[in-house]
Order: C-alpha cells, then sequence, then structure tokens
C-alpha cells in the first residue's frame, strides 16, 4: 500500500478516523440539546414580581392555583375565564401566534417557603374577602439540562483531541491522516503513469562528472543482473555533497526518470515529530513500502536533519528522537537483502557533520560531490532556463557564462527570471542582453537608490573610496582586474565595485596579499586625501580579517605557525567550548594576522602615493558620471603590465559596447567572483 493509491483519492472515507460526515452530526447532537433546554418541549411561563401578583392578580381573584417548584420558584395558573378574557393576550403569547391554556402562566422567585406562606397569609388577611388559593409543592429534574451538562463538556473535550491529533498527523499524512497513522511514512510516491518522474538527464544542464558517476546507478536498477551474476552486490546508497542551489535534489529525480523505477521522495524533517518514536516508525514504514515496490529510489532530502552526529546535537542530549531515528535508519539500511533493488539517495550541504556509522561503506557506498558549475556548465545552464523565454538576438550564452562565475544553477535560474521581470517592466517584446545584466547587478548589489540623500561631502568621499580600490587592483598583479565601478547607491551599499575574478582552485600567499592590498584601498585613499578615515570600510575590513586569519590558523602560511592548521574539516568542534590551541598560540594567531593586514595597508597607501595623480583623475571622472568602466582606467593608467588580462580586459571592452549613455543612469554589466556576498566591495 501507498499513500498515493488512487482508490483512496476518489473515495473520502478515513478507516479508524472520523470524517467530515461524522463531524456534522456531533454538530447536529450539540444542537439539538441546546434546542431542547431552550424550549423545553413545554408551554414558557413569564416571570413577574410578587407584588405584580398580589395587586393584580391575587387582589382581583384570579388565580386557580399556585405550584412550589424545587422550593425557589413559584408557577401561577389562571383562571380559565381571566385567560379568554384577553387580559393578558400579550403575556401569554407563547411566540406562535397562540394562548397558553392550561398554565402556568407566570411565575415568580420566592426567597423561602416559609416567607412565601408568610406573605401569602397577609394578604389574604388584609383582603378579608379574598378565597383562597390552593397551593401545591413539586420536585422536578431537569433531565435535559443534566443530560447537557453531562455530555457538553466531554463533546467539546472529543472535539478539541480530534482538531489536534488531525493537526499533528498532518492531516494529508499516510493512512487518511488520522491519528492512528501518525507513525505512517510521508514520503510522496511517484510510481503511476499519471505522476511518474518525466525528468531525466537531459533537463539537468552542467554537472557532467556527477551524472556520469550516477548514471551507475540508473544502470544498476536497469540491470541488476548484469552486476549479480558476477557475485557483485548493488550499492545500498548515494550522498549528493554541494553547496545549496547546485540541483543535488534535480539530479535525483532525472535518476529516477531515467530509471523508470517508483520515487519515494521526502525531506529529512519529515522523520521528526513531537511523539517520541515517530520518527522510528516512519523509517520502518517507508523500508516497508519500499521493500513492496522494489526496484525503487528513495530519496531523502537535507539528511542531516536527522543525520547529524550522535553526541555532538546542539540541544545537547535535550531529545533524542533524532537519534532514535538515525539508530533506526541504519538499522534499515544495513538490515535489508542487498539485491532487492531498494536505493537510498540523500542530499545534504553539510556531510561534515553526518553521523560516520551513516558514511561507511554498506550504507552510504559513495558520495557524489555536486559542485559549482564552471564557464562551460554555467553556459548549458543558461540554455535550459532561457528555453521558454522571448529572447533578442543581442543575447549571447557565452558571455552571460563570463558574467556570472561562482553562479548556481538555482542563481541562474533567477537571474533568467529577473531578466524577464525587468524586459516585462520596460514594455518589451523580447528579453534583450542588458535585461540579463541588469538582473545580474540587481541580485548581487541590490535595487538602486538613486533617491537616496548623500551629501557632496560623503559623495566625494566615496568617490575616492572606490578609486582606490579601483587604482592599486589595477597595479597588483594578482588581485581581480576591475570592470565597472560605480558610486550610485544599490541596496545597502553606497558605492560598489565589480572584479572579473579568475576561475583558480587555489591561492598562493602573494594572491592572497594582493587581494588584501585592493581591499584596502578603499581605506587608504581615504587617509591620504582627506587625512582621516570613515565607517564606509566595514565589509572591506571584515573580508580582511577573516581572510588574515585564515592564513595563520587554516592555511599555515605564517613564518612563525608555518605549516600548523587548526581547521576541523569534520565539524566536530562546532559546539565545542574550548579551542584546540593555548591561550600563547592565541596571542601569536592575533599578532600575525594583525601583521598582515599592517603590511598590506602601508603597501596600499604607498602604492596610492605614487599614484597619486591618476587617483584625483580616477575619482572626479566618477563624480562627474558616476559610472567608470576598464577602459577609463586605461585612459588615465594605461594598459595594466600583465600580459594574461589582455583577454580580461576585452570582455570588459565587451560589456562598454552596450553602455553608450551612462551619464546620469547606470546601465550596469557586472563581472562576480565566488560567494556572493564577496562580489563587490561595499561602502
Amino acid at each position: 500500500m501507498t499513500t498515493n493509491n488512487n482508490s483512496e483519492k476518489k473515495n473520502n472515507f478515513k478507516p479508524n478516523g472520523f470524517n467530515n460526515n461524522n463531524l456534522w452530526i456531533i454538530g447536529l447532537i450539540v444542537a439539538a440539546l441546546f434546542a431542547l433546554q431552550l424550549f423545553n418541549l413545554g408551554p414558557s411561563a413569564k416571570e413577574i414580581s410578587w407584588v405584580e401578583f398580589e395587586r393584580d392578580m391575587l387582589k382581583n381573584q384570579e388565580v386557580t392555583k399556585i405550584v412550589i417548584v424545587n422550593r425557589e420558584k413559584a408557577e401561577v395558573y389562571l383562571k380559565p375565564e381571566v385567560v379568554n378574557s384577553g387580559k393578558y393576550t400579550e403575556e401569554l403569547n407563547n411566540g406562535f401566534g397562540s394562548i397558553s391554556q392550561t398554565g402556568p402562566h407566570f411565575f415568580f422567585t420566592i426567597g423561602s417557603i416559609e416567607m412565601f406562606e408568610k406573605r401569602l397569609e397577609q394578604a389574604q388577611e388584609d383582603f378579608a374577602a379574598l378565597q383562597e388559593v390552593e397551593v401545591s409543592y413539586e420536585t422536578r429534574k431537569d433531565v435535559v439540562g443534566e443530560l447537557i451538562g453531562w455530555l457538553l463538556p466531554i463533546i467539546i473535550l472529543v472535539a478539541i483531541w480530534l482538531f489536534i491529533f488531525r493537526r499533528m498527523s498532518g492531516g494529508g499524512a499516510a493512512g487518511g491522516g488520522n491519528i492512528f497513522s501518525i507513525g505512517k511514512s510521508r514520503a510522496k510516491v511517484f510510481d503511476k503513469e499519471e505522476n511518474k518522474v518525466k525528468t531525466n538527464f537531459n533537463d539537468v544542464a552542467g554537472l557532467d562528472e556527477a551524472k556520469v558517476e550516477i548514471s551507475e546507478i540508473v544502470d544498476f536498477l536497469k540491470s541488476p543482473l548484469k552486476y549479480t551474476d558476477l557475485g557483485g552486490k548493488i550499492p545500498k546508497g548515494a550522498l549528493l555533497v554541494g553547496p545549496p542551489g547546485t540541483g543535488k535534489t534535480l539530479l535525483a529525480k532525472a535518476v529516477a526518470g531515467e530509471a523508470n523505477v517508483p520515487f519515494f521522495s521526502l525531506s529529512g524533517s519529515d522523520f521528526v515529530e513531537m511523539f517520541v518514536g515517530v520518527g522510528a516508525s516512519r523509517v520502518r514504514d517507508l523500508f516497508s513500502q519500499a521493500k513492496q515496490k522494489a526496484p525503487c529510489i528513495i530519496f531523502i532530502d537535507e539528511i542531516d536533519a536527522i543525520g547529524r552526529a550522535r553526541g555532538k546535537n546542539p540541544n545537547f542530549g535535550a531529545n533524542d528522537e533524532r537519534e532514535n531515528t538515525l539508530n533506526q535508519l541504519l538499522t534499515e539500511m544495513d538490515g535489508f537483502d542487498t539485491n532487492t533493488g531498494v536505493i537510498i539517495l540523500a542530499a545534504t550541504n553539510r556531510a561534515d557533520i553526518l553521523d560516520p556509522a551513516l558514511l561507511r561503506a554498506g550504507r552510504f557506498d559513495r558520495q557524489i560531490t555536486v559542485e559549482m558549475p564552471d564557464l562551460n556548465e554555467r553556459r548549458e545552464i543558461f540554455k535550459v532556463h532561457m528555453k521558454p523565454l522571448k529572447l533578442s538576438e543581442s543575447v549571447n550564452f557565452e558571455f552571460l557564462a563570463k558574467q556570472t562565475p561562482g553562479f548556481s544553477g538555482a542563481d541562474i535560474a533567477n537571474v533568467c527570471n529577473e531578466a524577464a521581470l525587468i524586459a516585462a517592466r520596460k514594455n518589451k517584446k523580447a528579453i534583450e542582453k542588458q535585461d540579463f545584466l541588469d538582473a545580474v547587478d540587481r541580485i548581487i548589489g541590490g535595487l538602486e537608490k538613486r533617491s537616496k540623500i548623500i551629501t557632496p561631502e560623503e559623495k566625494k568621499r566615496i568617490a575616492y573610496h572606490e578609486a582606490g580600490h579601483a587604482t592599486i587592483s589595477w597595479f597588483l598583479e594578482f588581485a581581480h582586474p576591475l570592470v565597472k565601478v560605480t558610486i550610485v547607491p544599490r541596496g545597502r551599499a553606497l558605492g560598489a565595485a565589480w572584479y572579473l575574478p579568475e576561475e583558480r582552485q587555489l591561492n598562493t600567499v602573494e594572491q592572497i596579499h594582493d587581494e588584501i592590498c585592493a581591499t584596502l584601498g578603499g581605506r587608504a585613499s581615504e587617509e591620504i586625501v582627506f587625512g582621516n578615515i570613515s565607517t564606509g570600510a566595514l565589509n572591506d575590513l571584515e573580508k580582511v580579517n577573516k581572510q588574515s586569519y585564515a592564513m595563520v590558523a587554516y592555511f599555515g602560511m605564517s613564518d612563525t605557525l608555518k605549516n600548523i592548521s587548526y581547521f576541523d574539516s569534520s565539524g566536530r568542534s562546532e559546539y565545542s567550548f574550548s579551542k584546540p590551541y593555548s591561550e600563547n598560540t592565541a596571542e601569536i594567531i592575533d599578532k600575525e594576522a594583525k601583521a598582515i593586514v599592517s603590511q598590506q595597508y602601508d603597501r596600499a597607501i604607498n602604492l596610492l602615493k605614487v599614484h597619486h595623480d591618476g587617483l584625483k583623475k580616477l575619482a572626479e571622472t566618477l563624480l562627474e558620471r558616476e559610472v567608470i568602466f576598464t577602459e577609463d582606467l586605461i585612459s588615465i593608467f594605461g594598459e595594466r603590465p600583465f600580459k594574461k588580462v589582455q583577454t580580461l580586459t576585452s570582455v570588459a571592452e565587451e560589456v562598454k559596447d552596450d553602455e553608450l549613455n551612462v551619464e546620469n543612469e547606470v546601465k550596469v554589466e557586472v563581472e562576480i567572483e565566488n560567494n556572493l556576498s564577496d562580489k563587490i566591495d561595499i561602502v
């Protein structure tokens, strides 16, 4: 049985639970009880006071008898001729247009029987000719009221209980979503013709190496005998590891689509519930269903929600439900028959915190790394996401791929969507090249804020700050060459500089030093020109601080702590209260990091003093035009003295082709680096 059974979709009957018809019946019963209590199935009497009774009825000898009910209420019965006389027509009307003949017709409340008898006797003495009125006493039980008093609280408690448990069980969970199915698996199953996975490897652009490795799993599912006949064992699981947005989930769906087998999809958090033992129960039910549909694929997204290393939980043992769930998952993965054809795929971007037992051979037999796309892969991803878009002839896949280094597949999809929105906002019939570049700018730096109030003094300081970055990066070999600088506020930034980074995998000491020096160029420029510094370099100092400490504590690039690294790739010390080094070593790390920053800051000061005239001319151009490009730096400083920059300059010139009218309006073409938050220098 699966949770996606078509007959269950057509039939709303919910075994072992209450459906909507049951709730309607309960509501009608409650309403009927209230109606019985309200109307009491008998004639109604109007309440009066003793004074009215004595003055209007008793004195006029209109009363035939009085009945004392439960020693607290006196019911008054009038003579038939008085009722028919019409004197009390309005009072005796029962709401249905008729007059009650039998009575009681009126009632009043008595304090006590003794007080009532005394007052009645006194009234008869006052009116000597008054006929004596018959008085009787009755004890009555309100059966309907007592029944409501007993049943109503029970009904309310049952209704609340049903409501809470239906919500806790997820409403649409397996087995109809009632309280008895709370331990059932909540996986979505794609196994029928109408809901099977239609994604295949053609829908996954890039990820060529990952597709080659994971295609073996498809072959296992299609032709298992080819491997088992030779004595081989089908792998039990594969773990997809990579940054967010790189296509791990899409790749898993493509495997199911290619293999054309049932696909169970759920996330790690679907196992976790407030009830103890529910997670383990859901794991058992999941694998029970999977065995019935083998060969099949189980995909657990964000498995770190339940796969965190035991004993390293940040809750410090406050709740071990996740550990119980993990233990059951480990048992199931190593417990079922090897050749049943059930393969587990899982995805995470925090493989370092997973339990070692989960990663051992025999459970997740292989780890497939899904990395950020390179230039060629980005080009293919653009082609996939641009298929449904109406493009102009100016759009070039190769150019856009060069403009987006460090972008994941999700980022590129966002760029394509944002470009379409920008083009529609401008009432264009097709999406142009400039729309894509504006989309990249907006995603990285935010929306332009030309209405933001900036004083002339602040604008001048921002211009010199950005000019300092541009000047130093132009004269350092390993600094990223400039593409564009703007002093138009964008997002939270008062000014920004875009660079064209190399897509390199390793960094040398000289390369990191040049990057730190270029980052400090903004503050150095402020100190040289204005003689003081401002808070605008906060983002620069944050990046420099991280880089300098990483050089000393992680990469072993310090002269004092040479070849020593305190980096913990396993993530086990993430919640530790102690450092892996002594207080003396911590002082050395602080001293070395400070020395690196001071050395590069002095270097930036000296470079800007040498090229002070160019710095001033660049800042004035920036103040005049609000945006400058690579060719502006070439006209001021000349060509960069590094051969490898020739190709970078050509790309920047290609950017300039679309920027003919930039005065008073920023048209941006951006080159970015690996981490989206680190792609621009923000003032």
